[in-house]
């Protein structure tokens, strides 16, 4: 009876990981193409972090972590681009392609994500004055870019 319940169990978390995707992969899809600079049409660097990202949030909600699905999979999404980004620099094109992938990173969080400044320093491992530092120049460039 108890391995009936434990694939239950699991049975019922796969199901609601599942709910979550469906929910939750076009915003973070979008986030990842956001990032990687690549087009909707052409973005297999942003399907590969996704997918990676999904995957690792799987194996940890699976191990009893209840954290926040949505949050957990983005944040494994930033970190996994700025573990790669330097293999991936230039961007296809756009204001975002730009900028430097770690101005990408925190453009992207701090404008579309809403993600705090103090958050995406402490996600990062950087001062929340070099946060706002790489935000403000990211914000010029663009600026500067769509004026061009």
């Amino acid at each position: 009876m108890g391995k009936q319940r434990t694939r239950s169990e699991h049975a019922a978390r796969a199901r609601e990981f599942d709910a979550f995707v469906a929910g939750a992969a076009g915003r973070l899809l979008h986030v990842a193409t956001l990032l990687t600079a690549e087009t909707r049409a052409r973005n297999p660097y942003a399907r590969a972090l996704l997918a990676a990202a999904l995957a690792h949030t799987y194996a940890v909600r699976d191990r009893g972590h209840d954290e926040d699905p949505y949050a957990l999979t983005r944040d494994g999404l930033v970190l996994r681009f700025a573990r790669t980004a330097r293999r991936h620099r230039a961007g296809r094109g756009g204001a975002l392609g730009l900028l430097t992938p770690r101005e990408r990173l925190v453009l992207v969080l701090r404008l579309y994500e809403d993600v705090p400044e103090e958050q995406i320093a402490a996600l990062l491992g950087l001062p929340e004055a070099r946060v706002r530092a790489v935000y403000a120049r990211a914000v010029a460039r663009v600026r500067k870019g769509a004026a061009a």
